[in-house]
């Protein structure tokens, strides 16, 4: 999944700072109905990471059944914990 067809799928930017707060919970809220229907793995990484990035991600016992997903998550956490470390 491309980030920036994410945002502009959901948000109709790539620059969710810059939208109004009802815009940015409006498109979250779509963000989270689709990721709790998509059945691709894939896909529905995708979609969780974009919903861990603007904050709102669920639980990954939740999110993820399996065990290796939860994982890669936990590491795809880590990494954007990197990106804006000292």
């Amino acid at each position: 999944m491309d980030l920036d067809d994410l945002m502009q799928r959901y948000f109709g930017s790539d620059d969710v700072a810059a939208l109004p707060p009802g815009a940015v919970a409006a498109g979250t809220e779509r963000l989270r109905v689709d990721f709790g229907l998509e059945r691709d793995g894939a896909r529905r990484f995708g979609l969780w990471a974009l919903l861990y990035m603007l904050g709102d991600a669920p639980d990954l016992d939740v999110a993820f059944k399996d065990a290796a997903t939860r994982e890669a998550a936990r590491n795809f956490m880590d990494l954007a914990a990197g990106i804006g470390g000292d």
